[in-house]
């Protein structure tokens, strides 16, 4: 469906409005160009439509945020693999987990997490693949994780993506249960 926006006195642009957010090669683009005429105390509006092709060209129209391609790996060797994909810069990784009905917590962390609060450090996961598409580690973070191996982080601190980013992170659940 096209969006129509218009002014009295300048243009009228016709935007398409694409299915998922992006041009396909192989797609089209119509723009109607407009030019003002005064008629005593009215406008009318002189306008031709050019049409152009999306090509798959580097300048080709992609209007479509950057997504980052999650793989959750479970804590047994040649075990369940999970893929999504989420916008960059626009959740926690424990929610992704927990969306996905994966679990997330050991015994001990079933019973007594703080829902996400980064109060408690029980929802430990190893990043495997990808950590440069992650925030930094929080102070929380490190106040939990002071003795575990640098790829462990917190998922209830993590977010995945910085809203610019796209690529692939490999993430392994309960590592401390790892095989």
């Amino acid at each position: 469906m096209d969006t129509l926006l218009h002014s009295r006195a300048s243009c009228l642009i016709v935007a398409p409005t694409v299915a998922g957010g992006k041009l396909r090669e192989g797609g089209r683009i119509a723009t109607a160009v407009c030019v003002p005429r005064q008629l005593s105390n009215s406008f009318k509006l002189r306008c031709s439509i050019e049409e152009s092709n999306v090509s798959s060209s580097p300048s080709a129209v992609d209007l479509a945020p950057p997504t980052i391609d999650l793989e959750i790996v479970g804590p047994e060797a040649g075990g369940e693999v999970t893929t999504t994909s989420v916008g960059s810069g626009e959740k926690l990784l424990r929610n992704i987990i927990l969306e996905n009905k994966l679990e997330l917590y050991g015994l001990y962390g079933k019973v007594m997490n703080c829902g996400g609060g980064g109060s408690c450090g029980t929802c430990v996961v190893e990043i495997l693949e990808g950590k440069e598409l992650l925030n930094e580690r929080t102070d929380t973070e490190y106040k939990y994780l002071k003795k575990k191996p640098e790829s462990w982080r917190l998922s209830c601190q993590t977010i995945v993506g910085d809203k610019s980013n796209s690529g692939k992170v490999v993430v392994q659940r309960l590592p401390q249960k790892k095989k």
